[in-house]
């Protein structure tokens, strides 16, 4: 096996613009936490100083029968993940929020560390590889800004049986527009060669983040209480989780990538490939102006596992149906793998792939401020009780 270390030869720029389905955790050393897929709609509320509530939905389709797909049929068991997730905070307690968080001075380092799953996949069979280094990291750095840490510098590592030079520039260039993306500094990194590892013209991923926050900064979720509101914040689509279950799905319908996604003008691989959204700048900037009380990635595990992480305990949200655009490729797989309501909303982002708890104040500001140069929408409450319940 030949190895070799990336130097630190790049510093990126600023760009304008998990539970995972390996559930990946991180192990801090101390205890701390097509213009249609992107069409505004009226931003609608509940009551909070003249926003109305959203009109409640009464319509929830059970595409369970006739036996409907589920992300355990394709192979991934969530709720096992957890398990592990609950025995290593034996062994490591303080785990369990989106980032690590490390004491220096008066600030915290906060880590993360992820891959891009499955999607990888979709990489080899499409030839699409340029932008897979975007999801790389971003499913770092939107762990990490979770606490409203601003990211300092990523790592990479990146295993192959035989180096394919070209194939691994394109990956890396992905790589270097997502730290561009998030305005860090791509440090350095590992490629590794392992002949006979893996298929031919195949690689595997991860990445590293590190970021920093002030310790008098942090966002921790521990002043959330009733009445705040949650902010969602658009998805590209699938973003980097669920890919087993696409794939399933994918199978099932008889199409093929190259095929277009029913009613639209993009192919299912452009659809499916979308990059994941960075979205350290916009939240950064939500941070700055206060209100701010908890942020959750939305990965892995949906609203459904992601969104209770950030809350106290004794505190559960309410979301609203049909408050913001659900990309069309959910429609499609939820409509061809008959994916009960349930289990979208545990698999994948349905369209929001960052939630922020914020003041009803903060809130206002948000939402006037989203009539411009992005999209946010108000999707739902923070209520008395436990977990997410839709209405």
């Amino acid at each position: 096996m030949a190895m070799t270390f990336r130097a630190n030869t790049l510093s990126c720029v600023t760009d304008l613009i998990r539970l995972s389905s390996q559930s990946p955790y991180t192990k801090p050393k101390f205890n701390c936490f097509s213009s249609k897929r992107f069409m505004r709609i009226p931003l609608t509320c509940k009551e909070v100083s003249g926003l109305r509530i959203v009109p409640m939905s009464s319509k929830s389709k059970d595409q369970s029968e006739g036996g409907g797909l589920t992300y355990k049929d394709a192979g991934v068991d969530i709720d096992a993940g957890s398990e592990l997730v609950r025995r290593i905070a034996k062994m490591a307690p303080g785990i369990g929020g989106f980032g690590g968080l490390f004491p220096l001075g008066d600030s915290y380092l906060v880590a993360g560390t992820d891959g891009v799953g499955t999607k990888l996949k979709l990489a080899f069979e499409t030839g699409i590889h340029d932008t897979i280094g975007i999801d790389l990291v971003a499913m770092s750095v939107n762990d990490i800004v979770t606490s409203g840490a601003k990211p300092l510098f990523f790592l990479d590592y990146y295993a192959t049986s035989h180096l394919d030079v070209d194939l691994a520039e394109k990956v890396i260039k992905g790589i270097v527009d997502g730290c561009q993306q998030s305005d860090c500094a791509l440090l350095g990194g590992e490629t590794a060669e392992m002949p006979d590892f893996y298929a031919d013209g195949e690689y595997d991923l991860s990445g590293f983040a590190v970021g920093i926050v002030k310790k008098d900064s942090v966002i921790n979720g521990k002043n959330i209480e009733v009445g705040d509101v949650l902010i969602g914040l658009p998805s590209s689509g699938v973003h980097s989780n669920g890919f087993s279950l696409v794939r399933r799905v994918l199978a099932q319908s008889g199409l093929s990538l190259k095929d277009q996604l029913p009613g639209e003008t993009v192919t299912l691989g452009e659809a499916l490939m979308a990059p994941t959204v960075i979205y350290v700048q916009q939240v950064l900037d939500f941070v700055s102006k206060g209100g701010v009380k908890g942020i959750a990635h939305i990965t892995g595990g949906g609203f459904t596992d992601n969104i209770p992480r950030v809350f106290p305990q004794g505190l559960g949200a309410v979301i609203y149906n049909d408050s913001w655009l659900v990309p069309p490729v959910f429609k499609w797989l939820q409509e061809v793998g008959r994916i009960d309501d349930a289990e979208m909303r545990r698999t994948f982002n349905m369209g929001i792939g960052m939630v922020l708890v914020v003041s009803q104040e903060a809130a206002l500001r948000i939402l006037g401020d989203a009539q411009g140069a992005y999209s946010a929408y108000c999707i739902g409450e923070v209520v008395s009780g436990n977990g997410v319940g839709y209405q």
